[in-house]
């Protein structure tokens, strides 16, 4: 049995789809982040990083005692080599999915979320860093849009390339124009029926998806005099 520490983010999901699709025994641990409950000392010893999500695994491959993992791309590669699936045997396709997952990982999953801090969250206007991040998300969905233009998933057949890219992607694609291919693509990974159940279960869990004065002072790491800051140029 997986227990997955899960919230509703876009690496949150990445894990989550995969259990959906390959219908593995577990069970979903909430991590309100916007609570900070990924400070507390129990998460710590799961995901020493305090970022969701974290898996542990009751039943690991060498029979020893439960195995736990952090970091979303590594869980994804740990649960396709673990049950051998979404992830190709020969070396070439395995190649190829880890490649674009590693993609995920160092690009779209860092500079999408700079993107959506300055856009969103930032407590104040950065227009040089607004523009330099939605050029870069740009950037990454024109290598992508060109990826997708003669298959209709990332590396092939479905994969856990396609499960790391696309949370980040349906997050925020409505937002830019002019990558057709892409728009097909996350529509038909939206229409898979693992997709739908596991959103379906992150909003039941996240019944009140919304960032107050609070909840975003934790999420951006502000306390104290920070926090007051904060609030103060929001206020300007």
């Amino acid at each position: 049995m997986i227990e997955l520490y899960f919230w509703t983010t876009p690496n949150g999901y990445k894990p989550l789809l995969f259990l959906e699709e390959a219908g593995i025994d577990y069970e979903i641990r909430p991590v309100n982040i916007s609570k900070g409950e990924q400070f507390e000392p129990e998460f710590l010893k799961i995901s020493p990083n305090n970022r969701i999500p974290a898996i542990v695994d009751h039943d690991p491959e060498d029979g020893g005692g439960p195995l736990a993992q952090f970091e979303s791309g590594a869980i994804l590669q740990y649960l396709a080599e673990k049950t051998g699936k979404f992830i190709p045997e020969d070396a070439r396709g395995r190649a190829e999915v880890l490649q674009w997952l590693n993609w995920q990982m160092g690009g779209i999953g860092p500079m999408f979320g700079q993107y959506l801090h300055f856009v969103d969250y930032a407590p104040e206007d950065l227009p040089y860093a607004k523009e330099r991040y939605t050029r870069e998300a740009e950037r990454l969905l024109g290598v992508l849009d060109k990826r997708l233009a003669d298959r209709e998933y990332v590396a092939g057949e479905y994969s856990i390339a396609d499960m790391a890219i696309y949370p980040w992607v349906r997050q925020r694609i409505e937002r830019f124009e002019g990558f057709a291919n892409v728009e097909r693509w996350a529509s038909t990974v939206a229409e898979r029926p693992a997709t739908i159940r596991a959103y379906e279960k992150g909003a039941a869990i996240n019944t009140v998806p919304t960032i107050n004065k609070e909840s975003k002072a934790l999420l951006l790491g502000l306390t104290g005099s920070n926090a007051n800051d904060s609030k103060d140029h929001k206020a300007a």
